[in-house]
């Protein structure tokens, strides 16, 4: 498989788009008021402790304040993962939720206290960021974990021989009390020297943290972890990328001196866009950003997926469209290739979109439970291929397969849309009809109220038009039998599933008087 990274960078943003066999699997961006904040250390301070809850919301200087569980301030061995390369390429070290030993949160914190925290995810909707008091600091291949005394290796390193020798190593070469390490996947065949050099840098920079710390003032930031585009090459630029873009020609000495620095065997897949043509636009990235947008994703093979975020949930639903199998006579072959046509998308648009949270997925009905198994084996093994922690569960009895995806932070669809103005975000609008009921109910209101003459009705032209069409008795029937004058006048300006009354000569606007009551 050919993997490439592209970075396009401007002052005021940088894009980084990553490439499987031509196709854009995932995207990261970074712009100022997008305000990446996760593997920032700070020194917060205690605003609530919450014993039914066990949490504590901490101040750290943001505009809300972050969430503390006593899970993460609690100091246990953890598994031999490698989060870093599973969804969190700004650092923040490995997560996840752990069993509730030790101390309740009141017994380790009050109101007023200052605390070392880490943020392991950014505020997402009405949320707060997620913090931890057990920091760590990525670096290329080892992690860093000062709190800790556990030594892990990824579990994406899978033989058994070199997982043995790495933790040896990390025992022998690592000072006694001085922290614990997790070996990354890029530390593959990480010589006794080179862990030694990385561990000292790391060491060096918690001692410095806490130097700084000691001198802050809650709430303060005492280290900021490596922006964009210095994470990603830090966390994903290894052998298994065959080249690595830049449109930057500053940014690519930077790169290069970083490469050089980090891995010089990697130097030259480093490369300079060259030409007038900008990078995205060579390899189609925002067509295919602007794609993630859609409800409706399209497959090779005819059929679609539709995919539906909610408040709750992620729904995606499959469908077989005009595939038709080609041919084949077996009804069950056809929805089988359609379903595995699917998995292989879901997987991808899941990286690409950076959804996170439940995912319910409702593939097409299947008899055999040998087919179900193929599909879910399928969308598990292009899972595997995130770097955000993914778990899909069996096949269940209403024919979905639930999900859950690690959530960092906002997602693509969160980070660069906002909510309608016209739909509050509901994504439908009230059609022509429905908006002339409502006007109809309203001039009667103002009519039984008895401090109207005359109305203007200010619509947007579709609806006028449908009056037009549809009911052109409508305003000499409503004038009868409200006995009001009225007028009705097209105003582009006026959403279309809205309309104004203005009053009298002056064109007072009264539409909240009479349209508080009213429904669809």
């Amino acid at each position: 498989m050919k993997r490439e990274i592209l970075i396009s960078s401007t002052p005021r943003e940088s894009w980084v788009a990553i490439l499987e066999d031509g196709h854009l699997v995932e995207v990261m961006l970074d712009r100022p008021d997008q305000g990446r904040t996760v593997g920032n250390i700070h020194l917060g301070r205690v605003d609530a402790v919450l014993p039914g809850i066990q949490a504590a919301f901490v101040n750290i200087g943001t505009d809300k304040a972050g969430f503390l569980h006593v899970s993460d301030l609690v100091d246990e061995d953890e598994e031999d993962e490698d989060d870093d390369e599973n969804g969190n390429e700004s650092g923040g070290g490995p997560r996840g939720r752990r069993s509730r030993s030790g101390p309740p949160i009141q017994e380790q914190l009050k109101k007023g206290d200052e605390v070392l925290v880490q943020v392991t995810k950014e505020p997402i909707g009405t949320k707060g960021p997620r913090l931890t008091g057990q920091v760590s600091l990525p670096g290329r291949s080892i992690v860093y974990m000062p709190f800790s005394s556990h030594v892990g290796v990824s579990r994406k390193i899978e033989q058994r021989e070199e997982r043995a020798r790495l933790k040896e190593m990390a025992r022998e070469v690592r000072p006694d009390d001085a922290g614990g390490v997790i070996i990354r996947t890029v530390g593959e065949e990480l010589t006794k020297e080179r862990f030694r050099r990385e561990f000292d840098r790391l060491h060096s920079t918690w001692r410095k943290i806490r130097k700084k710390a000691a001198g802050a003032r809650a709430p303060a930031l005492v280290h900021r972890e490596a922006q964009l585009t210095s994470g990603v090459v830090r966390d994903l630029f290894s052998d298994k990328f065959d080249a690595l873009v830049v449109d930057d020609p500053q940014l690519h000495a930077e790169i290069s001196d970083h490469v050089k620095a980090m891995d010089p065997e990697l130097l030259d897949r480093v490369k300079l866009q060259e030409g007038d043509e900008p990078l995205f636009d060579r390899y189609s990235i925002e067509e295919e950003i602007r794609e993630a947008f859609q409800r409706r994703v399209n497959l090779p093979s005819g059929g679609y997926i539709i995919v539906e975020p909610t408040e709750a949930l992620v729904s995606i639903d499959v469908n077989t469209g005009r595939f038709t199998g080609k041919g084949r006579k077996d009804p069950e072959e056809t929805i089988l290739q359609a379903n595995l046509d699917a998995a292989r998308e879901v997987a991808r648009q899941l990286r690409l979109r950076d959804v996170g949270g439940i995912i319910v997925v409702d593939f097409i009905d299947m008899e055999s439970q040998e087919n179900r198994d193929r599909v879910l084996h399928e969308l598990r093994s292009h899972l595997g291929r995130d770097r955000a922690r993914t778990k899909a569960f069996s096949v269940s009895e209403l024919g979905l397969i639930e999900m859950t995806r690690q959530r960092v932070r906002p997602s693509l669809f969160q980070a660069l849309t906002q909510p309608c103005r016209h739909c509050e975000g509901a994504g439908r609008v009230f059609t022509p009809p429905t908006v002339v009921r409502r006007v109809e109910r309203s001039i009667m209101r103002a009519a039984a109220s008895g401090d109207e003459r005359s109305l203007v009705v200010r619509l947007h032209p579709a609806v006028l038009v449908h009056i037009l069409e549809e009911e052109p008795e409508f305003a000499r029937r409503l004038r009868r039998e409200s006995g009001l004058e009225l007028e009705l006048r097209d105003d582009p300006l006026c959403r279309e599933d809205d309309f104004r009354l203005m009053s009298g000569p002056a064109e007072t606007e009264v539409t909240a008087r009479y349209t508080k009551r009213a429904s669809s």
